[in-house]
């Protein structure tokens, strides 16, 4: 035992080293929304008290309270918050189209999409979770060694893929998965995680510019090839005279992803990279039962 944490210790040491300055920023961002003491709401075998009510016939006699009870004329039981720790894994888009932004003001939908992920495997570290990178090998635990062992993978260079892999996990987990979801392959992924036990949230980043069209007289738009040939580009004289039709695409489009999550009992959320990022943050942890 003493040799394995002494491992540990190395381990945790080493990864600590070349810790990104995007993880202390993370685990600020987690410290700035902490909603304290981690609880599920709901009941269960934990420590905690939660709330009475009244007895049922199906209660065993044993879970009366009966000091509560002797204050009036029913019986009541006592129950307790559910603090049983779930895995949770993570998962961001890879793709060239992640590492877009349309100001320099704005961070990339990468960047956000990394800082969000890194705060809540920091809040669900905090809560006594289990979490980790989705296909990465590495198992899921609710310590900082896992949240070292996430930045490391979100920082490797060969992380590229658009979906999450197929990765051998325990039905009952969940899945948080970042990205823009343009890939059309996207509801396929879903529903191949989905149908192997996986409850799944998706955090759709987007840019402002993706949302609102604010360009104007002729205009280049480029793509970036993923296959790392060029980019593919077309110009336009007057770009305004899309706006309208572009917007109620993109509208049409984030509806589709929404509803393909909803059709699986997944959660979907939408955030904007020129927004503040605790909203999302609270928002999201709140989806997978942190509230």
């Amino acid at each position: 035992m003493t040799v394995l944490n002494h491992a540990l210790q190395h381990e945790a040491e080493a990864l600590g080293a070349t810790l990104p300055p995007l993880l202390v920023e993370a685990d600020h961002l987690a410290a700035s929304v902490s909603l304290g003491v981690h609880g599920r709401r709901r009941t269960g075998t934990g420590e905690s008290f939660w709330q009475f009510r009244r007895y049922r016939s199906e209660d065993a006699v044993t879970a009366i309270d009966w000091r509560q009870s002797a204050k009036s004329q029913h019986l009541f039981v006592r129950e307790r918050e559910w603090e049983a720790a779930q895995t949770v894994w993570l998962w961001r888009d890879g793709g060239v189209n992640m590492d877009f932004s349309s100001r320099r003001s704005v961070a990339t939908k990468k960047a956000r999409a990394d800082l969000l992920l890194l705060a809540l495997a920091s809040l669900l570290v905090r809560g006594g979770e289990r979490t980790g990178y989705w296909g990465s090998g590495d198992p899921a635990a609710a310590s900082k060694i896992s949240l070292s062992r996430i930045a490391r993978r979100l920082m490797d260079s060969k992380n590229t893929s658009a979906e999450p892999p197929p990765a051998p996990v325990l039905r009952g987990s969940q899945l948080v998965w970042f990205g823009d979801f343009l890939d059309p392959a996207t509801e396929i992924a879903m529903s191949r995680i989905a149908r192997a036990g996986v409850e799944g949230h998706l955090v759709r980043i987007i840019d402002p510019a993706e949302e609102e069209f604010p360009y104007h007289g002729r205009t280049r738009f480029e793509m970036a090839s993923s296959n790392g040939k060029g980019q593919e580009s077309e110009i336009f004289g007057r770009a305004e005279k899309l706006k309208t039709a572009y917007r109620a695409r993109f509208t049409a489009h984030g509806e589709m992803i929404a509803a393909a999550a909803s059709r699986l009992g997944w959660t979907s959320t939408v955030h904007r990279t020129d927004h503040a990022p605790q909203a999302a943050l609270i928002a999201l942890y709140a989806a997978i039962g942190g509230m």
